[in-house]
């Protein structure tokens, strides 16, 4: 079958990637595609958005699925839209979506399901956002309700900086999305996630890994959309793993099911592992950016075939799912002063290609006539695989040292916390 993919971050390049292999995929298309997408797609110049010119294209291209990347298409109701025409889509349709578009939304669902997370107060107003942190200890969790790329999460060790939080989301730091907050009870322990994939009423797992959010060396600095992660995260050991899908992840699938909207595509739960078991700590309603780029290289399955199963209700006839012994790690090649203010246009030159044990992703990447240059906070990941931790991470370090980005960061301790274990 024809495949069209919607987006144009590592993620999506990750995604490219892994369905080109896929024997089910005759001709994988893209938009709007980078040009590491290019090596395994043809792009094309559509506008997500523009909901029948994407149909448009799919019904004169013969395109048998659609998979969406990022989260905005999602919200804004291309899965709806594809799935009236008769298109099979992979990915949730906008109410079914609003798991991640509406941080209060799941934070309701979570309450009515009774689904372990951390106590909260939703406001749509900064003076009774700013009265309501008297109800919460220090630190605490402050978010922007809606979509913010992932930068809309603010843990606050004082009082001055809760309501310096709020002042910039009701100010419109992050437009819409800060429309209204959720102010939650901060949860100790350790962030892990964990994906699974579902065709509205079956759910099989999709994996683990462990992303590093912060931009600072030891997660220290502000939130970013994510500056490494590796996989399979073992800190959610089996039994844990059991518990979260029986006690979080099933649930909310069955509730979204009760409620007319059922969850289609990728489910990604962010959790806590705390002394009282995981907690949901948010949904996110497609793969992870950079989770993907280290989950997709160790599955061994046909992923669109996968998809496809979800897509048309057909998921009880998929038997189980597999995963190579591999660790993967992947590290984010970042422009400096991201994510605040990223300097772009540089120039990134070096090894981008595949050798044993290692994969560049491109994100934020565009091409010129003099070759590529920075377009985007996040330029790229370098993922190495291997039959260790360190191995992987030996692997992913070592293909950075063959990119040149003069305006370029990365953090140097990705997989920190599991290397530390390993050692004790």
């Amino acid at each position: 079958m024809n495949i069209l993919l919607l987006g144009g971050g590592g993620r999506e390049h990750a995604l490219a990637w892994k369905l080109a292999q896929s024997a089910t995929c005759d001709t994988l298309y893209a938009a709007p595609g980078n040009p590491g997408i290019a090596q395994h797609a043809e792009l094309v110049a559509l506008d997500p958005t523009d909901h029948g010119a994407v149909i448009g294209f799919c019904r004169s291209h013969l395109i048998g699925l659609v998979v969406v990347g990022p989260e905005a298409p999602l919200v804004d109701g291309i899965a709806d839209s594809l799935n009236m025409a008769g298109i099979p889509c992979f990915g949730p349709s906008c109410a079914a979506a609003k798991l991640e578009g509406s941080k209060g939304f799941t934070k309701d669902l979570c309450a009515a399901a009774k689904i372990p997370t951390a106590a909260y107060v939703r406001y749509h107003d900064k003076e009774a956002a700013r009265a309501g942190l008297a109800g919460f200890g220090l630190p605490v969790v402050i978010k922007a309700d809606g979509l913010a790329a992932g930068k809309g999460v603010v843990i606050a060790d004082t009082t001055a900086e809760a309501e310096a939080a709020l002042d910039d989301m009701f100010g419109g730091s992050f437009g819409v999305a800060g429309e209204a907050v959720v102010i939650e009870e901060f949860l100790t322990g350790e962030e892990v996630s964990l994906f699974a994939i579902t065709d509205g009423t079956t759910v099989i797992p999709f994996g683990t890994a462990q992303d590093h959010k912060r931009i600072g060396e030891g997660d220290t600095g502000p939130n970013t959309g994510g500056m490494g992660a590796y996989s399979p995260a073992t800190v959610l050991t089996p039994e844990l793993e059991a518990r979260a899908m029986d006690e979080i992840v099933r649930p909310t699938v069955a509730a979204m099911a009760a409620r007319g909207t059922p969850f289609v595509g990728v489910l990604f739960a962010g959790l806590m592992l705390t002394d009282k078991g995981p907690q949901l700590i948010e949904y996110n309603a497609r793969f992870g950016d950079p989770e993907t780029q280290v989950l997709l290289p160790r599955f061994t399955g046909d992923l669109a075939a996968l998809m496809l199963a979800a897509a048309t209700g057909k998921l009880d006839d998929v038997s189980s799912l597999t995963f190579d012994s591999n660790v993967a790690l992947t590290v984010v090649l970042a422009a400096r002063g991201y994510p605040a203010a990223p300097s772009l246009g540089g120039s990134v030159l070096g090894r981008l290609s595949p050798t044993d044990g290692t994969l560049v992703f491109m994100a934020g990447v565009r091409a010129t006539t003099e070759g590529l240059v920075a377009s985007g906070g996040r330029v790229l990941a370098a993922t190495g695989t291997g039959t260790s931790l360190r191995a992987a991470r030996d692997n992913a370090y070592a293909a950075l040292a063959e990119i040149d980005f003069i305006d370029g960061y990365w953090r140097t301790d990705i997989g920190w916390r599991e290397l530390d274990r390993q050692q004790l």
